[in-house]
């Protein structure tokens, strides 16, 4: 093993520009796919922020009494799909109303009678905010006696599972025709460094080296050079992070596993990419 680290630092040595050049690349390569990646990550949280103020409004009858309001209450927190139900009295709901429209105060004050009703506001768990899952819980509602209106807003909601959907399918498209462009050039890249120790490894061949034993260095060279890229990329992303931040608006970034896992990519391709280039080689040399 030592002899392999040896041999990997040699090869640093004697191209630094070569491998300067195949770091850098692979960074760039990353680092369009990290890009990528942080849209979708707060692409998400954008959706997940519109999801949790996803809930159903249930307004009662008037004259229900405040027992029935109670038990009915509890029967609807027993839902799988309802994380908390809110009970707001016809007093709360008029003094809401004059807090969120006070350019109708006028109109407010001229009021003998509260118009509002009472009603119990729902809000669903994550995994039960699509309208399939509302509409189920909303004509469950409907079984309750004291529910004079039910309100969830469908059309809203259609559009929020399209909206859903098209950045699923748009994620899976882009997202991967950028692994499979990084791929690309990661393996080119690393093609081009097994070129450039071609008559190296012909002499290793004539001299009785295996397989196995030529292979190695070149494997720690593609998983140091993915590692190094993988690093690259992470700091160019997060430098675009910040000047998205400074400049247009508040992002997300990576959590620490997604960013070891963007290191962790660069260097397994850059292990594949290495053992498919040299393998590719020795059997040209062979023959076979």
């Amino acid at each position: 093993m030592r002899l392999v680290v040896r041999e990997v630092i040699r090869t640093f040595s004697r191209a630094p520009v070569l491998s300067a050049l195949s770091v850098t690349t692979i960074a760039f390569a990353l680092f369009v796919l990290g890009l990528f990646g942080l849209v979708a990550i707060n692409l998400r949280a954008a959706l997940t922020d519109v999801e949790e103020r996803v809930e159903v409004v249930t307004y009662l009858r008037r004259g229900t009494p405040v027992d029935v309001i109670t038990v009915g209450r509890s029967d609807i927190e027993a839902f799988p799909e309802v994380e908390s139900v809110t009970y707001v009295s016809e007093e709360d709901a008029l003094v809401r109303a004059r807090a969120e429209l006070s350019e109708f105060q006028g109109l407010f004050d001229d009021l003998t009678t509260n118009p509002l009703p009472a009603s119990l506001e729902i809000k669903l768990k994550p995994g039960f905010r699509d309208s399939e899952s509302v509409g189920a819980v909303a004509d469950r509602l409907r079984g309750f006696w004291f529910a004079s209106d039910i309100r969830y807003g469908q059309d809203w909601l259609a559009k929020l599972d399209r909206l859903r959907n098209v950045a699923a399918v748009v994620g899976f498209v882009i997202g991967g025709a950028f692994a499979v462009a990084s791929v690309i050039i990661i393996g080119t890249t690393v093609r081009m460094a097994v070129l450039h120790r071609s008559r190296e490894i012909a002499i290793m061949r004539l001299v009785g080296a295996t397989d196995a034993f030529i292979r190695r260095p070149f494997l720690l060279d593609g998983a140091l050079k993915g590692t190094l890229g993988g690093l690259g990329a992470l700091m160019l992303n997060l430098g675009a992070f910040a000047a998205i931040n400074a400049l247009i608006l508040r992002t997300s970034f990576f959590q620490p596993l997604q960013a070891v896992a963007l290191v962790l990519f660069g260097a397994v391709f850059g292990v594949m990419a290495s053992a498919l280039s040299v393998g590719r080689h020795l059997r040209q040399v062979t023959g076979g």
